[in-house]
């Protein structure tokens, strides 16, 4: 059976992405990649992922580190057909509008029901 999407998960919480890396592959057969850092993940985009969840608030050790708003736009200007999904735990308006006006494909919350809205959106996408 053939995998159904590369999925990359870039979040610095690496509790958060294990658990939805565990979800996702649970649900259907997503190759799933995770990644601490934009850098990390902009250092494997040649791999051509599907889709992205990025961490709106990525927010490494290193002062140095490019924000979630920075990694959108890097990985749009590579491929602007992947699908990136933005995930925050703000829920504030602006926050959702700003990313999806800069790109972001989708913008979810971060709590109870995100990872249940992630794997609906990701089955969504053709």
């Amino acid at each position: 059976m053939a995998l159904e999407k590369k999925i990359f998960i870039v979040d610095d919480n690496e509790m958060l992405s294990m658990a939805l890396e565990d979800y996702l592959t649970r649900r259907v057969d997503h190759e799933v990649l995770t990644f601490t850092t934009g850098e990390e993940c902009m250092e494997n985009i040649a791999e051509e992922p599907d889709v992205i969840i990025l961490d709106y608030n990525l927010n490494s050790e290193n002062p140095e580190a490019a924000n979630g708003a920075q990694i959108m736009a890097a990985i749009k200007a590579h491929n602007s057909s992947i699908y990136v999904i933005m995930l925050s735990s703000q829920d504030a308006h602006g926050n959702s509008l700003e990313s999806l006006i800069k790109g972001a494909d989708n913008y979810v919350l971060k709590n109870e029901a995100a990872f249940e809205q992630i794997a609906t959106i990701i089955a969504g996408i053709n």
